[in-house]
């Protein structure tokens, strides 16, 4: 039985890798051009190759000099740009288009498996047609399917788009794997010692205190509940606590409340629990950088259990890796080593 080794682009804190790991799968390393991201990455996979550059200007073989051989490359490009979240705001083609660079990872480093993830708006983006095009070019069998961490066992609703990328065989369905759904109270700290006001206060925000109301008002004054910031899905701005939490965005949005003695109290939700709603293991480490940028390095990861899923329905049982199958990585590296410009054609 042969190991896969994985290189993850785009690798933000690691999410992808974690799943990759928890499968089975050696991580040889990662890149990404957020210096928080790549301490992140360097904290909890001690040893590997990480890079902290723009990966447009980054040579695949300068990463196969360092790492070896690829048997999967990991692929999460910027999804902003992507995002209806973004509401009426400009999009920028420049950041869609980085991931195009999985076709020139892809043809340098010609590992057999591709999982690139994405959000469900990237599939109307003019360019994504031409990704699966050159992707199949490449001799690729692709399989496009969206998935919802919550279906995993991950106490989040969070869909994503996955193309999933196999140089020998069509991907096998990755099907749901848990039971039933956890929830929002699996992720809470009830013991901890996290800074926590009266909800009721003369400088609340009235749109708080509205949430707040009507949570009340349909649950009782009883009951623990989320605050939800940030949302337009008429759910009211609140959520109760035994469903899934709403999906966990690069920026602070889910206040915990609870009835006390001299009234209801309010917290915002905490990276250690923001890191259980994203499926993370309790072992995974932060790094010395900012709430808000603990906050965005998970809001911006990958569910590791969607992850873990995918890899072990799609990439086992482990075939042995042939050369003569995978597409033309002497070549391939030749090319690349010969080309001049200092940010190389996507494609």
């Amino acid at each position: 039985m042969t190991t896969i080794r994985s290189f993850d682009m785009f690798c933000g804190g690691g999410g992808s890798s974690l799943g990759a790991r928890a499968a089975g799968v050696e991580v040889a390393g990662g890149v990404d051009l957020w210096d928080a991201a790549t301490q992140a990455f360097k904290l909890n996979f001690p040893g590997t190759n990480v890079f902290s550059r723009d990966l447009r200007l980054l040579r695949p073989s300068e990463v196969l000099a360092k790492t070896g051989p690829i048997d999967l490359l990991l692929s999460s490009p910027e999804c902003t740009h992507h995002t209806c979240a973004r509401g009426s705001r400009p999009s920028s083609e420049e950041s869609r288009e980085t991931a195009l660079q999985v076709i020139r990872y892809a043809r340098a480093m010609a590992p057999r498996w591709i999982v690139l993830e994405n959000v469900v708006h990237m599939r109307p983006w003019a360019r994504y047609p031409e990704l699966k095009e050159k992707l199949a070019e490449l001799g690729y069998h692709l399989r496009e399917q969206v998935l919802d961490a919550s279906d995993f066992g991950v106490p989040q609703k969070r869909k994503r788009l996955f193309l999933l990328a196999d140089s020998m065989t069509m991907p096998a369905v990755v099907t749901a794997a848990a039971s039933r759904l956890a929830t929002v109270r699996s992720i809470l700290d009830v013991e901890g010692t996290w800074p926590t006001t009266l909800l009721r206060t003369d400088r609340r925000a009235k749109g708080t205190l509205e949430r707040a109301d009507r949570a009340i008002s349909a649950l009782g004054a009883k009951a623990s509940f989320l605050i939800v910031y940030y949302g337009s899905d008429g759910s009211g701005g609140w959520q109760s606590l035994d469903v899934p939490l709403r999906t966990v965005t690069t920026i602070d949005r889910f206040a915990l409340v609870q009835p006390g003695r001299d009234g209801h109290t309010m917290r915002m939700l905490q990276p250690p629990e923001i890191r259980r709603a994203m499926g993370f293991p309790d072992t995974y480490v932060f790094p010395a950088v900012s709430r808000r940028d603990q906050i965005r390095l998970l809001g911006n990861a990958v569910c590791s259990p969607v992850m873990e899923a995918i890899i072990r329905s799609v990439c086992q049982p482990i075939a042995i890796r042939k050369t003569a199958s995978r597409p033309d990585a002497s070549r391939a590296l030749s090319s690349d080593a010969q080309r001049p410009r200092a940010v190389p054609a996507a494609a």
